[in-house]
C-alpha cells in the first residue's frame, strides 16, 4: 500500500500516518522525494479500509499496490531513484555512467594498466572480480583479498569507483572496506539470504538478472535488499539464455525500458556477459543507450588474448577509447551525456 502525503504536510502528520500504519501491523518505509513524501507500507493483511488512512490530516491518496513488489515499484518512488556517491557522481539522472576493467583481477600489473586506460577514456567507476564464480572449478577463481586490495588503490589512483562482485554472505565484511559497489551476478541473483544481508549494507548494489529470470522475479529480488533498508538498488540486463548458441547469452535490450516503467530503480547493461564476442560488445553497447540504459559494464583488458577469464568478450583499451566517442554521438540524441 502506498500513502502519498500532501506537498504541504508537516513532519507531525506523516509520523502520525507512519505510527497509525505500524499499528496495524505494517513494516513502513518512508521515501522523501522534492515535492511529496510517500509512505510504503509492506505486509500480509489485506482487511483493512484505506479509507481510515485518507482521513487522516496531510493525507493525499492512498491506492493498494496489486504488484507483488512493493518498494521496487514505480509508485513507491515515482520521480525515480537516483544513486548518489561521495565524489559526486550519480546514477539514475540524466547522465549515463560507464564502469569498466576487467572480468577478474589477475596481477597489479594488468589491473593498472587497464585501469589507467579505462580512466583516461571516461570511465566513472572500474569493474574486476575478487571472487570469480566460475563454471568449472579448475578455472581461474580469483585473487581474493589480494585483489580487493589492488582494487582500492588503482580506484583510488585513477578517480574510479570500484565494483566487484560479493558471492556469499561471509565476504560481505571483508569487501565492505574495498569496494563502492557491490555486485551481485547472475548465479546470486535469488540467494535470498546474501540479498537480506545486503540490505543491511549502506552501498549501493548492482543487481544482475538471472539467466532465465523473469522482470518480476528481478525486481523481488531487489526487493528482499530494499525490505532491508538498502534503497541504492541498480538492477542490470546482462543476457538471458535462450535457444541461439551464436552468441554467449541473447542481451535483452527491451528489459531497460519495460523495467524503467515497472520500477523507479536504475537500470544498466552488460554488453559484455550479454553477447560474449568482443565485436558485437559496442554495437549492443551504444544501443543500449538509446534504449535509455543508465549504467553501462563494459569489460576492458590491456591484453584480452591473454587473459585468464573471459579474454573473448574484453574490448582492447583502443576498442573502448572508440566506443565512448562513440557514445558520447549517441547519448544526446536520447536527451543524455556521458557522466
Amino acid at each position: 500500500m502506498i500513502v502519498a502525503m500532501q506537498e504541504t504536510a508537516t513532519e507531525e502528520q506523516i509520523q502520525q500516518v507512519v505510527e497509525h500504519l505500524i499499528e496495524m501491523g505494517f513494516s513502513v518505509h518512508r521515501s522523501t522525494g522534492a515535492r511529496q513524501t510517500v509512505v510504503a507500507a509492506v505486509g500480509a493483511r489485506v482487511d483493512f479500509d484505506i479509507r481510515n488512512l485518507e482521513v487522516l490530516s496531510g493525507v493525499e491518496h492512498v491506492h493498494r499496490i496489486s504488484a507483488p513488489y512493493k518498494l521496487a515499484g514505480r509508485s513507491f518512488r515515482p520521480a525515480g531513484t537516483i544513486v548518489e556517491f561521495a565524489n559526486g557522481l550519480k546514477i539514475g539522472g540524466e547522465q549515463v555512467v560507464v564502469i569498466a576493467g576487467p572480468c577478474s583481477v589477475e596481477s597489479r600489473e594488468q589491473l593498472f594498466a587497464t585501469a589507467e586506460r579505462v580512466a583516461k577514456a571516461g570511465a566513472r567507476a572500474l569493474r574486476g572480480g575478487a571472487f570469480k564464480p566460475r563454471s568449472s572449478p579448475y578455472s581461474f577463481q580469483g585473487l581474493g583479498l589480494e585483489a580487493l586490495k589492488l582494487l582500492r588503490e588503482a580506484g583510488d589512483r585513477f578517480g574510479l569507483l570500484v565494483v566487484s562482485e560479493v558471492m556469499e554472505i561471509s565476504q560481505i565484511a571483508i569487501m565492505l572496506p574495498f569496494v563502492d559497489i557491490f555486485q551481485v551476478g547472475a548465479r546470486n541473483m535469488q540467494n535470498f539470504n546474501l540479498l537480506r544481508e545486503l540490505g543491511k549494507v549502506k552501498k549501493p548494489v548492482l543487481l544482475k538478472r538471472g539467466i532465465a529470470a523473469t522482470f518480476e522475479e528481478l525486481l523481488l529480488s531487489a526487493e528482499y535488499i530494499m525490505a532491508g533498508g538498502n534503497y541504492n538498488v541498480i538492477l542490470c540486463e546482462r543476457g538471458i539464455r535462450t535457444f541461439e548458441t551464436y552468441t554467449r547469452n541473447t542481451l535483452d535490450i527491451s528489459a531497460i525500458p519495460i523495467i524503467h516503467k515497472l520500477s523507479h530503480l536504475p537500470m544498466a547493461s552488460d554488453p559484455s556477459h550479454g553477447t560474449g564476442i568482443r565485436d558485437k560488445v559496442a554495437p549492443m553497447a551504444r544501443a543500449s543507450v538509446a534504449a535509455g540504459a543508465d549504467v553501462l559494464l563494459i569489460e576492458v583488458h590491456h591484453d584480452p588474448d591473454k587473459a585468464l577469464s573471459d579474454g573473448a568478450q574484453s574490448l582492447y583499451p583502443d576498442q573502448f577509447s572508440e566506443l565512448m566517442d562513440q557514445l558520447r554521438i549517441i547519448a544526446p540524441a536520447v536527451g543524455r551525456t556521458i557522466a
